[in-house]
Protein backbone atom coordinates (compact mmCIF):
# COMPACT_ATOMS: atom_id res chain seq x y z
CA UNK A 1 0.00 0.00 0.00
CA UNK A 2 0.98 3.47 -0.32
CA UNK A 3 0.79 5.59 2.10
CA UNK A 4 1.28 9.53 3.42
CA UNK A 5 3.60 10.13 6.20
CA UNK A 6 2.93 13.50 7.36
CA UNK A 7 4.49 15.37 10.51
CA UNK A 8 4.36 18.60 12.35
CA UNK A 9 5.48 20.68 14.69
CA UNK A 10 3.57 23.27 16.78
CA UNK A 11 3.70 25.94 19.61
CA UNK A 12 2.61 23.42 21.93
CA UNK A 13 -0.24 20.64 22.82
CA UNK A 14 -2.90 22.77 24.05
CA UNK A 15 -5.87 23.53 22.14
CA UNK A 16 -5.23 26.76 20.91
CA UNK A 17 -1.31 26.51 20.67
CA UNK A 18 -0.25 26.60 16.73
CA UNK A 19 0.95 25.10 13.99
CA UNK A 20 4.69 26.41 12.95
CA UNK A 21 6.14 23.79 10.56
CA UNK A 22 3.98 21.10 7.87
CA UNK A 23 5.88 18.12 6.37
CA UNK A 24 4.53 15.11 4.47
CA UNK A 25 6.52 12.18 1.78
CA UNK A 26 4.70 9.69 0.35
CA UNK A 27 6.07 6.04 1.11
CA UNK A 28 5.13 2.56 -0.30
CA UNK A 29 5.57 -0.37 1.45
CA UNK A 30 5.75 -3.14 -1.59
CA UNK A 31 8.72 -1.39 -2.72
CA UNK A 32 9.48 -0.18 0.69
CA UNK A 33 10.68 2.96 -0.92
CA UNK A 34 10.37 7.18 0.23
CA UNK A 35 9.33 9.11 -2.78
CA UNK A 36 11.76 12.30 -1.59
CA UNK A 37 10.71 14.06 -4.93
CA UNK A 38 6.89 14.19 -3.81
CA UNK A 39 7.62 15.83 -0.56
CA UNK A 40 6.22 19.11 1.20
CA UNK A 41 7.32 21.23 3.29
CA UNK A 42 6.94 25.11 4.55
CA UNK A 43 6.95 26.86 8.15
CA UNK A 44 3.22 28.36 9.33
CA UNK A 45 2.86 32.10 10.06
CA UNK A 46 2.63 32.52 13.69
CA UNK A 47 2.89 35.15 16.32
CA UNK A 48 6.64 36.56 17.19
CA UNK A 49 8.60 33.87 19.70
CA UNK A 50 8.22 37.47 22.57
CA UNK A 51 4.80 37.32 21.97
CA UNK A 52 4.47 33.65 22.79
CA UNK A 53 7.02 33.26 24.90
CA UNK A 54 4.98 33.86 28.58
CA UNK A 55 2.40 30.72 27.50
CA UNK A 56 4.81 28.56 25.89
CA UNK A 57 5.90 25.22 27.67
CA UNK A 58 9.74 25.40 28.72
CA UNK A 59 10.39 22.40 26.87
CA UNK A 60 9.01 24.17 23.68
CA UNK A 61 10.87 27.36 25.00
CA UNK A 62 14.30 25.27 25.12
CA UNK A 63 14.17 23.18 22.18
CA UNK A 64 11.93 25.13 19.38
CA UNK A 65 12.58 28.80 19.67
CA UNK A 66 14.62 28.52 16.35
CA UNK A 67 11.57 26.79 14.51
CA UNK A 68 9.57 29.50 15.74
CA UNK A 69 11.28 32.67 15.25
CA UNK A 70 11.63 31.03 11.36
CA UNK A 71 7.79 30.18 11.54
CA UNK A 72 6.92 34.10 12.33
CA UNK A 73 9.67 35.01 9.84
CA UNK A 74 8.70 33.25 6.66
CA UNK A 75 5.91 31.34 7.38
CA UNK A 76 2.55 31.11 5.57
CA UNK A 77 -0.50 32.49 6.39
CA UNK A 78 -3.16 29.80 6.97
CA UNK A 79 -5.23 30.65 4.22
CA UNK A 80 -1.51 30.29 1.87
CA UNK A 81 -0.88 27.09 3.32
CA UNK A 82 -4.40 25.63 2.31
CA UNK A 83 -3.78 26.63 -1.30
CA UNK A 84 -0.34 25.28 -1.37
CA UNK A 85 -0.59 21.95 -0.23
CA UNK A 86 -4.03 21.55 -1.83
CA UNK A 87 -2.04 22.56 -4.99
CA UNK A 88 0.51 19.90 -4.46
CA UNK A 89 -2.12 17.22 -3.76
CA UNK A 90 -4.00 17.53 -6.48
CA UNK A 91 -1.10 17.55 -8.62
CA UNK A 92 -0.16 15.12 -11.49
CA UNK A 93 2.36 13.28 -10.18
CA UNK A 94 0.56 12.83 -6.58
CA UNK A 95 -2.42 11.91 -7.99
CA UNK A 96 -0.18 9.56 -10.37
CA UNK A 97 1.16 7.99 -7.30
CA UNK A 98 -1.61 7.25 -5.21
CA UNK A 99 -3.89 6.26 -8.23
CA UNK A 100 -4.43 2.58 -7.69
CA UNK A 101 -6.02 3.49 -3.73
CA UNK A 102 -8.82 3.10 -2.89
CA UNK A 103 -10.95 5.70 -4.12
CA UNK A 104 -7.73 7.22 -4.94
CA UNK A 105 -8.10 9.51 -1.81
CA UNK A 106 -4.86 9.18 0.20
CA UNK A 107 -4.70 7.75 3.57
CA UNK A 108 -2.62 9.70 6.34
CA UNK A 109 0.13 8.18 8.62
CA UNK A 110 2.22 9.57 11.19
CA UNK A 111 2.98 9.11 14.70
CA UNK A 112 0.81 10.25 17.67
CA UNK A 113 -1.51 11.95 15.10
CA UNK A 114 -4.36 11.81 17.56
CA UNK A 115 -2.41 13.91 19.97
CA UNK A 116 -2.18 17.10 18.17
CA UNK A 117 -1.32 16.51 14.12
CA UNK A 118 -5.14 15.82 12.98
CA UNK A 119 -7.03 18.33 15.56
CA UNK A 120 -4.63 21.17 14.05
CA UNK A 121 -5.03 19.97 10.76
CA UNK A 122 -8.42 19.79 10.91
CA UNK A 123 -9.38 23.15 13.02
CA UNK A 124 -6.96 25.02 10.29
CA UNK A 125 -7.33 23.62 6.94
CA UNK A 126 -11.40 22.58 7.78
CA UNK A 127 -12.95 19.44 7.80
CA UNK A 128 -14.21 19.47 4.51
CA UNK A 129 -10.66 20.08 3.12
CA UNK A 130 -9.38 17.03 5.40
CA UNK A 131 -12.28 14.75 4.22
CA UNK A 132 -11.47 15.75 0.60
CA UNK A 133 -8.37 14.92 0.18
CA UNK A 134 -7.85 12.45 2.79
CA UNK A 135 -9.23 9.11 3.28
CA UNK A 136 -11.18 8.33 6.64
CA UNK A 137 -8.89 5.75 7.48
CA UNK A 138 -5.36 6.30 8.84
CA UNK A 139 -2.41 4.45 9.92
CA UNK A 140 -0.56 5.51 13.00
CA UNK A 141 2.66 4.31 14.28
CA UNK A 142 2.43 4.81 17.63
CA UNK A 143 -0.58 2.34 17.83
CA UNK A 144 1.45 -0.56 15.54
CA UNK A 145 4.10 -0.37 17.91
CA UNK A 146 1.83 -0.58 20.69
CA UNK A 147 0.08 -3.46 18.94
CA UNK A 148 3.85 -5.30 18.88
CA UNK A 149 4.44 -4.29 22.16
CA UNK A 150 1.50 -5.93 23.35
CA UNK A 151 2.15 -9.25 21.13
CA UNK A 152 5.81 -9.73 22.57
CA UNK A 153 7.84 -8.36 19.48
CA UNK A 154 8.92 -5.11 20.95
CA UNK A 155 9.97 -3.94 24.47
CA UNK A 156 7.42 -1.99 26.58
CA UNK A 157 9.75 0.96 26.11
CA UNK A 158 9.10 1.19 22.89
CA UNK A 159 5.81 3.11 23.24
CA UNK A 160 7.56 5.95 23.67
CA UNK A 161 8.94 7.42 19.83
CA UNK A 162 12.47 8.34 20.91
CA UNK A 163 12.96 4.57 22.40
CA UNK A 164 11.51 3.24 19.48
CA UNK A 165 14.26 5.25 17.25
CA UNK A 166 17.09 4.67 19.70
CA UNK A 167 15.89 0.47 19.50
CA UNK A 168 15.73 0.51 15.74
CA UNK A 169 19.34 2.24 15.54
CA UNK A 170 18.06 5.35 14.06
CA UNK A 171 19.56 7.57 16.56
CA UNK A 172 16.97 10.78 17.93
CA UNK A 173 14.37 11.91 17.14
CA UNK A 174 15.07 15.97 14.89
CA UNK A 175 12.06 17.43 15.95
CA UNK A 176 11.97 19.22 12.83
CA UNK A 177 8.79 18.41 10.72
CA UNK A 178 10.10 17.02 7.31
CA UNK A 179 12.91 14.67 9.10
CA UNK A 180 10.35 13.14 11.65
CA UNK A 181 8.08 12.35 8.71
CA UNK A 182 10.54 10.61 6.64
CA UNK A 183 11.84 8.50 10.12
CA UNK A 184 8.77 7.47 11.02
CA UNK A 185 7.76 6.22 7.68
CA UNK A 186 11.23 4.32 7.88
CA UNK A 187 10.59 3.14 11.27
CA UNK A 188 7.22 1.61 9.97
CA UNK A 189 9.29 0.17 6.65
CA UNK A 190 11.56 -1.57 9.61
CA UNK A 191 8.66 -2.93 11.28
CA UNK A 192 7.88 -4.83 8.14
CA UNK A 193 11.40 -5.69 7.46
CA UNK A 194 11.50 -7.60 10.97
CA UNK A 195 7.90 -8.57 11.49
CA UNK A 196 6.29 -9.27 8.28
CA UNK A 197 6.23 -12.96 6.71
CA UNK A 198 8.84 -14.21 5.14
CA UNK A 199 9.15 -14.98 1.36
CA UNK A 200 9.43 -18.81 0.62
Amino acid sequence: MRYLSIDLEATGLAEDDRIIEFAMIPFCTETRTLEHKLAFHCFVKCESFEVLKPRLDPWVVEHNETLIRKAHKDGLEIDDFRIELQAHLEAREMKEYFKNEKNEKIILFGKSMNAIDLPFLNRDLGWNFMRKQFHHRDLDLSSTANTLIDLGHLPPECSSGSELMKFMGMGAVSHTALEDAKNTALMYLKMLEMFGKKKV
